[in-house]
C-alpha cells in the first residue's frame, strides 16, 4: 500500500538518541574541565601596609602585669610552618576538647578557616574559606575557640601570617585540626 503511512525506524531513533546523549555527556565533561581549570577570581588590590616592627617579647615585671601578654615565640618562615605552631598552641589551649585517636569515618562538621596574626600574637581577622554551613553552632564555636586562645605564638620572622587550617568535627563537640590529625578510620 503506498498510501499507508509507516512508523519511523526504531534502529535509526535508538542510534539518534545515543549520539545526542553522548553529546550532552562530552559538554557537561568539557565544562568541568573548564570550570577546574581557570584561575579563581583575583583578590580587589589592598593598599600597602607598612609591616609592623616586630619586638621579641619582654619578661613580665609582675606575674599580674604578664598574664595574659606573654606569648610562645615561632621561628617559621612560611605560613605552612607556622600553621603547625599555631595547631599546637591550640591543642595546648583546648587539650580537654581534641577527639583522641583516629576521627570516625563520618564527621559532623568541617571547615577550612583562615586566621590573619599580627606582630604581637593577636589576632586580626579571622576569614572561611569553607564554612559547615549545615551546622551554623560548629562555625561560632569553632570562631570563639579561636579568639579565646589569643595571643597565638609571636611570628618574629614574618612580622604576621595569614595561616589556613582544616577543622575536622566530631558530633561529640571534640575536634582534631588537619595539621596535627591523627588520621581518620
Amino acid at each position: 500500500m503506498p498510501w499507508a503511512i509507516r512508523a519511523p525506524h526504531t534502529k535509526n531513533l535508538t542510534m539518534l538518541f545515543k549520539m545526542l546523549y553522548r553529546a550532552i555527556l562530552w559538554t557537561a565533561i568539557a565544562g568541568l574541565v573548564v570550570a577546574c581549570t581557570n584561575p579563581p577570581p583575583a583578590a580587589p588590590p589592598q593598599a600597602a601596609q607598612p609591616q609592623p616592627k616586630v619586638q621579641p617579647p619582654t619578661a613580665p615585671t609582675s606575674p599580674a602585669a604578664g598574664a595574659n601578654t606573654t606569648a610562645r615565640v615561632s621561628d617559621a618562615t612560611t605560613p605552612r610552618e607556622y600553621r603547625r605552631d599555631g595547631a599546637s598552641h591550640l591543642y595546648s589551649k583546648n587539650g580537654t576538647r581534641i577527639f583522641p585517636g583516629k576521627m570516625p569515618p563520618l564527621l559532623h562538621a568541617i571547615g577550612v578557616l583562615q586566621v590573619d596574626i599580627n606582630g604581637s600574637g593577636a589576632i586580626t581577622a579571622l576569614r572561611w574559606m569553607r564554612a559547615p554551613s549545615h551546622a551554623p553552632e560548629v562555625v561560632a564555636e569553632i570562631e570563639r575557640t579561636v579568639r579565646s586562645a589569643a595571643p597565638f605564638p609571636v611570628p618574629v620572622k614574618m612580622g604576621r601570617v595569614t595561616y589556613t587550617d582544616t577543622w575536622l568535627w566530631d558530633k561529640s563537640g571534640r575536634f582534631q585540626l588537619d595539621t596535627l590529625t591523627e588520621g581518620q578510620l
